[in-house]
């Protein structure tokens, strides 16, 4: 885990710094690698804040807590991180199908010149990827997952194959096929 620390309003402590990359250790477990955190250490009048931002594959997380002592803020603030981790965790359990059949399909990915010049596109790759059966909710938390601007996927309720985009203005479209 890459930890960096900034002191504001303070000076910077050793023993600060490595209390917290210890307690940051417990919440590892959580996320996938790699993992950055940046520990913020504040002092406002007799206010002790600390901010951490956690970074896995997929996921970040932020909290922060004021206390009268900053070691406390340390643990009251992990305390948060923690559970927001375990929530998030446990989400992405309770989402998975029952089961992992789904369709195949292809992707692929057309050379730009060559559509414009030639009738004929020209294939630069293909990849082949299967379309797990999920809900609508699920699909967008593995889109934020993957960093993804668009999933294909079985609709686990209709069978149907749908696509989900992200728009620019930062919601989500849902394309289904027509039913007919």
């Amino acid at each position: 885990m890459q930890v960096s620390t900034t002191f504001r309003h303070m000076e910077q402590s050793e023993a600060l710094k490595n209390y917290a990359e210890e307690k940051l250790e417990r919440v590892a477990k959580y996320i996938d690698e790699p993992i950055s955190a940046q520990v913020y250490f504040t002092v406002e009048k007799i206010r002790h804040i600390v901010e951490i931002v956690i970074s896995g594959r997929g996921i970040t997380t932020k909290a922060s807590e004021a206390t009268n002592d900053m070691y406390a803020a340390v643990d009251a603030v992990l305390d948060k991180i923690e559970r927001q981790l375990k929530r998030y965790k446990e989400k992405l359990k309770d989402h998975k199908p029952a089961d992992n059949n789904g369709r195949t399909m292809s992707k692929k990915v057309f050379h730009a010149e060559s559509i414009e010049s030639n009738p004929e596109p020209v294939v630069i790759t293909t990849k082949t990827e299967t379309a797990k059966p999920m809900a609508v909710e699920e699909a967008v938390m593995q889109m934020d997952l993957l960093h993804k601007d668009f999933l294909v996927f079985t609709d686990a309720v209709s069978g149907e194959i749908n696509v989900l985009y992200r728009r620019k203005d930062g919601n989500f479209g849902l394309i289904e096929p027509q039913r007919g």
